[in-house]
C-alpha cells in the first residue's frame, strides 16, 4: 500500500469524508438495509499494540448485543491471551455489554447516522510477555 493511502486509512473515519458525504452514505445504506444499523469502528488512537481492522463499516442487526459485536470484533483482531479488548462507544462512554446495538444506536448515533465505536485493549489477567532469550 503507499504511504499515502496508508496515512489516510489511519485517519479517523470523520476527517476523511465530509458531513455531507457520511449523511448520504447513511441514507443509502439505511435505504438498501432497513433491518441493520450503520457502525464505524476504529482503533483508539494513543493505541499502537492493537493491529487496524481491514475495514471500518459495520452493517450490524438491532437485537445484536454488544457484547456479541465485541466477540465478533475480537475474533477479527488478533490478541495475546492476556490482553481484554474494550469499547467505546462514541469515544466517551463503556456502554453495558447486554445492551442491544439498536438501544446503543438510538442514544449515542452521531449527527451524521453512524454510531462510533472505539476499540481498546489493556494488558491484564496478570500474564506477563514472555522474556526474549538471550541467544547461546
Amino acid at each position: 500500500m503507499a504511504p499515502f493511502e496508508k496515512s489516510m486509512e489511519m485517519m479517523p473515519f470523520k476527517q476523511r469524508k465530509c458531513l455531507a458525504t457520511r449523511k448520504n452514505e447513511v441514507c443509502s445504506i439505511r435505504s438498501k438495509f432497513p433491518n441493520k444499523l450503520p457502525v464505524i469502528v476504529e482503533r483508539y488512537i494513543r493505541e499502537k499494540t492493537l493491529p487496524l481492522l481491514n475495514k471500518t463499516k459495520f452493517l450490524v442487526p438491532f437485537e445484536l448485543t454488544l457484547g456479541q459485536f465485541l466477540c465478533l470484533l475480537r475474533n477479527k483482531i488478533e490478541l495475546e491471551s492476556s490482553q481484554s479488548l474494550f469499547l467505546l462507544v462514541a469515544d466517551r462512554t463503556m456502554s453495558c455489554m447486554s445492551s442491544s446495538m439498536g438501544d446503543v444506536y438510538s442514544r449515542f448515533r452521531d449527527a451524521d447516522g453512524f454510531l462510533y465505536i472505539t476499540y481498546a485493549s489493556q494488558e491484564m489477567f496478570g500474564a506477563p510477555r514472555p522474556a526474549a532469550r538471550p541467544p547461546c
